[in-house]
């Protein structure tokens, strides 16, 4: 509610502001105008009496007349130019009042989104891990299979918390340009191998599909930065593509470049979305109703540690259906 008040303010004060030039510019080109004619008579009137014209129309053949008319059309001329000036002048201001009012409203939902999503993230395994320990706390003796069941559960709970912080202090570090790339030579092949294999058991009913060239070259890259895109693409294809996702990996070299591409047979990713999933804390729809975990940070960073090897990621749809993720390294 506040915000349409605010809104609705805004507005009525920027249609005040164009009214009230609108009139300001009536009221000069009127003033001007009668005062040029309120000098025309005058004249006519002072020359006549001295007898150097017999009638007005004399007048308007005068160089006086010809020196007030110059005058008159120059101050039209300076009201027109001062016109522009002062609207192009209120034209950026509204545009700069919008698109700061667009840009707070933004930034607020981004910001209530991000709260919501980092508390139900955290949630999650802060339960989880107290209902494990709370069951080792009462039942001092367990059988084998459910003392290794609620271990394991424990350590993939605590992992997810240390990936979230992880990814927390990543962004950030990206966020301020304190990331610094540790380059070696890297198998591209071995590390989509890799992330493909701990998707599979995050996600058992996910079929993934790997293309990837022979022999390829390594490449310098950092180690870390090159695994956390390649899982994070991956299992965002898994993570938005159920009850059962098929994810097509595909890793080819054309000239001098590597190009990596994701597919997913997902619901896709609407245009007005494709240039805004890159910003931090951005997830499409609201957390009031979205069932997918995550907190809006992976794909930010997958496209921050791309450009910063020098590379390139776009999104196009996938045909039939989905999304595919485009890598040029």
């Amino acid at each position: 509610m506040n915000n349409i008040r605010l809104k609705l303010l805004t507005y009525g004060l920027l249609a005040y502001i164009l009214l009230a030039f609108l009139w300001w510019s009536v009221l000069l080109f009127t003033k001007n105008r009668d005062a040029f004619q309120a000098k025309v008579d005058k004249w006519q009137l002072v020359l006549a009496a001295r007898g150097q014209i017999s009638n007005p129309d004399e007048f308007l053949e005068t160089d006086f007349y010809q020196d007030l008319r110059r005058d008159y059309q120059r101050q039209e001329w300076m009201i027109v130019t001062e016109g522009i000036v002062l609207l192009g002048g209120v034209i950026v201001g509204i545009y700069f009042v919008y698109r700061g009012y667009r840009r707070e409203v933004w930034t607020t939902k981004q910001q209530r989104n991000f709260l919501l999503s980092i508390t139900h993230e955290l949630k999650s395994p802060i339960s989880g891990i107290r209902l494990i320990l709370e069951t080792f706390h009462n039942r001092k003796e367990l059988p084998p299979a459910i003392h290794e069941k609620l271990t394991t559960s424990g350590l993939r709970e605590t992992d997810r918390l240390t990936g979230l912080v992880e990814d927390l202090l990543l962004s950030a570090k990206l966020e301020s340009r304190h990331y610094e790339l540790h380059r070696e030579a890297l198998d591209l092949g071995e590390i989509l191998v890799d992330s493909a294999e701990k998707v599979q058991s995050k996600y058992p009913t996910a079929r993934i599909e790997l293309d990837i060239e022979e022999d390829l070259p390594f490449f310098f890259g950092d180690s870390a930065a090159i695994t956390s895109v390649a899982l994070n693409l991956v299992e965002n294809a898994a993570k938005y593509s159920q009850p059962e996702p098929l994810i097509q990996i595909t890793l080819h070299r054309r000239g001098e470049e590597f190009h990596l591409s994701v597919a997913d047979n997902g619901p896709g990713i609407a245009d007005s979305d494709k240039k805004r999933i890159w910003q931090r804390f951005y997830r499409v729809g609201s957390e009031d109703t979205r069932m997918t975990k995550g907190t809006g940070l992976g794909l930010y960073i997958v496209h921050q540690l791309v450009e910063l090897h020098g590379g390139a990621i776009q999104v196009v749809d996938h045909a039939p259906g989905g999304s595919r993720f485009e890598v040029r390294l």
